[in-house]
């Protein structure tokens, strides 16, 4: 991973990114009731969790989460991500803490966590096999016995096959207040990488303006993933479609021994 280039990219996107959404309030709420259905029926808790974010970006899970009564800490790379999610929840009345933190160098004790949530397809940032098993035995260290995992990344068994070269444009909101975003996908020779251009057309009076901001990601299949995940000591790996999580991207849930 390019830790510059990621950190930039969030950086960058942090004050944008809920226009990405039609309505981030709604996705928010609907995203942590689909999570939180997930971790109860893994854990069989009553009560809320212990959790920890991982890759909390501007709070779209981890906000989600703490609603539902999760005692939530986010982490991001991004310093301007991992703000705006503190600042997101304080103005729903949350206590959550959050701070600039990279995945691969978690800066908590030994099993202080129940469930770690590294969601919407964060952890793909990490380009080789060194730097996916270290973050992944992070997440472990700081899980407790029993503790859940919880990864989501887009559809790379389906989205590896055609090599598709950008996204199709989306329209957000209505009115003055509509966006427009869309992606161009450039494939490495690997077939496995791509290097990813978000674009964002804003309104600004009569005319648009134009935000692109550059990452790269690795389309992990789910098997490769799964084979990660358990030679960094995590039982039972267990994947969920959309259709069986009510969650906009496929789960993958793990537990520690």
């Amino acid at each position: 991973m390019n830790d510059a280039s990621v950190t930039r990219f969030y950086d960058q996107l942090a004050a944008d990114y809920h226009l990405i959404y039609g309505d981030w309030d709604s996705a928010v709420v609907r995203q942590g009731k689909a999570l939180d259905a997930v971790i109860r029926s893994a854990l069989g808790a009553k009560s809320a969790t212990v959790l920890l974010d991982c890759a909390c970006g501007i709070g779209t899970q981890a906000v989600g989460l703490a609603l539902r009564g999760h005692r939530v800490t986010g982490t991001d790379i991004s310093p301007a991500a991992a703000e705006r999610a503190g600042r997101e929840a304080a103005q729903r009345g949350l206590e959550m803490p959050t701070q600039a933190a990279d995945m691969r160098s978690l800066p908590f004790e030994d099993a202080a966590f129940d469930v770690v949530v590294c969601a919407d397809n964060s952890l793909p940032h990490l380009l080789t096999a060194e730097d996916l098993r270290t973050a992944l035995g992070e997440m472990r260290r700081v899980l407790r016995s029993g503790g859940l995992l919880l990864i989501s990344t887009r559809p790379y068994d389906q989205i590896r096959q055609p090599h598709p070269a950008s996204t199709a444009p989306q329209l957000h909101g209505t009115g003055s207040g509509r966006t427009v975003t869309f992606q161009l996908w450039d494939w490495h020779e690997d077939g496995e990488r791509y290097d990813l251009e978000h674009f964002q057309l804003i309104p600004d009076g009569r005319d648009w303006r134009v935000e692109v901001r550059r990452t790269t990601y690795w389309a992990l299949t789910q098997e490769q993933l799964t084979g990660f995940v358990t030679q960094a000591g995590f039982d039972a790996p267990a994947w969920m479609l959309p259709e069986d999580s009510a969650f906009f991207q496929p789960l993958l849930t793990a537990r520690v021994p």
